[in-house]
């Protein structure tokens, strides 16, 4: 049976008086035998019985001094190494946890932690270099993968029929598959790859719906967009207009025949207030025991198992973004009835300049 590390990191032996006692066990039988044998010597030789009690007593009490020193001198040094183990995240943090200590073997565990520390960040940084050209030559990939597509849409404007208008909706499959690879890509970049900006809402949610035109066409969903040209949000209008359409290819993949877009402002003139764009539909909807995975990587559940296309993708992909992105993300749905999708767009810049968010 395999044994869970954090398990095994919760019980680590702690740095106590009696632990430190039983550690010196030789050294404090070495010490009785010490005082014994001075004391036996001095009756030997005719001291007397109070003086030779007075040397043993003197030579005992040098014994406990050097203990009590050891003990006070590795317990400070051992009590931050446990402090160490609750708060480290990253190996290469190691050494700036702890001071370096004055005794000999604390000196020496605390260079073989710093040449651990070390190795840990040559290989971070290795491991960082490489994600990032392996995601360079991904993205250069997509870009290049782009081109052949929109020359075939392009050949088949100029054909018709019905295996023309199938094969053109394979190539959009296609497109948005690599779409979303793309993103995939970007959204796990450590440079963040997006601006803030005030967009509108209906805007965004026309430009997704525009995107994913053939496809809503092809499962006849109607899409409805009930928002003011005036509501605007803060967020990255390319990554949002994605998101939007995950969610709408979702609701149309999974037997929604009508899919609605609206809008309401909560808390507002408040540290709090956001504005909550709600995406509806009346598809197939999700099950309860599917429910607390529909953010997960690769899930898709018993209704993508059935269609057999499913990537499990769509989703993760939005909550992924909205993470970076710092907003809100929520679903609610009901098997057979629909499915709710809840994006929350923060007012307060603020908030999102706190954590990192930059604004154009």
């Amino acid at each position: 049976m395999m044994r869970n590390f954090d398990e095994d990191f919760s019980i680590q032996p702690s740095f106590s008086v009696g632990r430190y006692l039983r550690d010196r066990w030789l050294a404090l039988i070495i010490g009785c035998v010490c005082v014994l044998g001075v004391y036996g010597m001095c009756a030997t030789l005719g001291v007397g019985f109070q003086a030779c009690i007075a040397v043993s007593v003197f030579i005992l009490l040098c014994i406990c001094l050097l203990l009590v020193c050891e003990y006070v001198r590795r317990a400070r040094y051992w009590r931050s190494v446990c402090k160490m183990n609750e708060d480290i995240r990253h190996t290469c943090e190691v050494t700036s946890l702890i001071k370096e200590p004055s005794f000999l073997e604390g000196r020496l565990s605390y260079a073989a932690l710093e040449r651990l520390s070390d190795l840990s960040n040559t290989e971070l940084t290795l491991a960082q270099r490489s994600s990032t050209e392996y995601r360079e030559y991904i993205e250069l990939w997509i870009h290049e993968a782009k081109t052949p597509i929109a020359a075939a849409k392009l050949i088949l404007d100029r054909m018709g029929g019905a295996d023309a208008d199938a094969l053109s909706r394979e190539l959009e499959r296609v497109g948005n598959q690599i779409d979303q690879a793309l993103y995939y890509a970007r959204s796990t970049a450590l440079n963040k790859d997006y601006s803030i900006r005030q967009v509108s809402l209906a805007h965004a949610a026309r430009e997704a719906c525009k995107r994913q035109a053939r496809f809503l066409i092809e499962k006849q969903t109607i899409p409805s967009i009930d928002i003011s040209d005036d509501v605007q949000v803060l967020s990255d209008e390319p990554w949002l207009v994605f998101m939007l359409g995950q969610i709408l290819a979702n609701a149309a993949q999974y037997g929604a025949s009508s899919v609605s877009f609206t809008a309401t402002e909560e808390a507002a003139n408040t540290p709090h207030g956001r504005t909550v764009l709600e995406v509806r539909d009346n598809g197939c909807g999700i099950s309860a025991a599917d429910m607390p995975r529909v953010f997960d990587r690769g899930f898709t559940g018993s209704n993508g198992r059935e269609s057999g296309s499913a990537t499990g993708m769509g989703l993760y992909l939005v909550s992924l973004m909205c993470a970076r992105l710092s907003l809100g993300v929520s679903l609610a749905s009901e098997e057979g009835v629909g499915t709710r999708v809840m994006l929350s767009f923060p007012h307060d810049r603020r908030r999102l300049h706190e954590q990192g968010i930059k604004f154009s």
